[in-house]
């Protein structure tokens, strides 16, 4: 444990050093990897399915807030649905546009819930994103991971359907509009997923709040339960196809990945727990204190040895 602890301790020190390099470096990699997936989720555009381009956007990301990624990832996304159908990108770059008025209003700073959920959607792991913004950000932060469930989802019923939707080029324009429209409205899994993920982002926000001992834990034990049991239900009711392994598995995963950022963010020592009473003027004031688990460190130093023997002639001089 001692170990890990140094280990986490060099990595903050070398953060914190070189913040101004690693940043950018992290966007890049985030815009990269979003941009390929879209790339090859969807490809209908060849211009923009290239390589090059899309390092020279990413590498544009990297210098840009956060916000640009996301724009950038929208762009895409509706070029290659104007590529395949008018259709579907007016459509969708509709639900695109109060997406981003319902998020750019109420949650403006949960940037990457909304990049990462559509990108853990396609690594199977979508259930870290409620947890990790449940312990990390606020109960408006729902909003923002319900906005890239429905993100994923729309562009997901485009590739599903997308040779449904090439046989009716044929058909009238209207025909074709409501085909897409009515796809989307009654996607009962996409409500389902957004309204579970919403619900364990405020309870895993609320229980974390909470001044008992290892608040963070049971959060995320309670959160993990919840989204279980909303999307359980949700099949049971609207018969969404949830497959139950699968779900349970996710949510293995998601624990994992939330020990990690407890470690790095909220590991504390509750043996050395203490509890201060004070007073003023007008209040009492009972406060809880828990100290982080910490470790210093440990400085390297070398010593010198000098082994050289002295030569003959020093010590014929030495000796007189």
């Amino acid at each position: 444990m001692t170990t890990l602890l140094v280990i986490k301790q060099i990595l903050m020190t070398l953060y914190s050093r070189y913040e101004v390099y690693i940043t950018p470096f992290l966007k890049f990699l985030l815009a990269l990897i979003t941009l390929l997936l879209i790339n090859s989720h969807l490809g209908y555009m060849d211009s923009i399915d290239r390589m090059t381009v899309v390092l020279i956007v990413a590498l544009m990301c990297s210098f840009m807030p956060m916000n640009f990624i996301v724009v950038v990832a929208a762009l895409f996304t509706l070029l290659h649905l104007y590529a395949f159908s008018l259709e579907c990108a007016a459509v969708i770059g509709a639900g695109f546009l109060l997406m981003f008025l319902l998020y750019l209003r109420f949650s403006p700073k949960d940037t990457l819930a909304v990049v990462l959920m559509p990108v853990c959607f396609v690594l199977k792991i979508p259930y870290a994103v409620p947890l990790v913004m449940g312990l990390v950000g606020t109960p408006v932060s729902a909003l923002s991971v319900g906005c890239g469930v429905v993100a994923y989802y729309m562009v997901h019923y485009v590739t599903q359907n997308a040779a449904v939707i090439a046989a009716m080029a044929d058909q009238e324009t209207i025909a074709r509009f409501r085909f897409v429209i009515d796809g989307l409205i009654k996607n009962r899994e996409m409500v389902v997923t957004a309204a579970a993920f919403a619900i364990t982002v405020v309870l895993v926000y609320l229980i974390r709040r909470l001044s008992v001992d290892h608040a963070w834990m049971i959060a995320v034990i309670a959160g993990i339960v919840t989204n279980i049991m909303v999307l359980l239900i949700g099949d049971l009711m609207f018969g969404t196809n949830v497959g139950l392994l699968s779900v349970i598995l996710g949510n293995i995963g998601a624990f994992l990945i939330t020990l990690v950022l407890q470690f790095f963010v909220f590991n504390l020592d509750y043996s050395r727990t203490e509890k201060v009473q004070f007073e003023d003027d007008e209040y009492y004031y009972y406060v809880k204190a828990v100290p982080k688990v910490t470790v210093a460190s440990p400085d390297k130093k070398v010593k010198k040895i000098n082994t050289r023997k002295p030569k003959s002639g020093q010590r014929s001089k030495s000796a007189r």
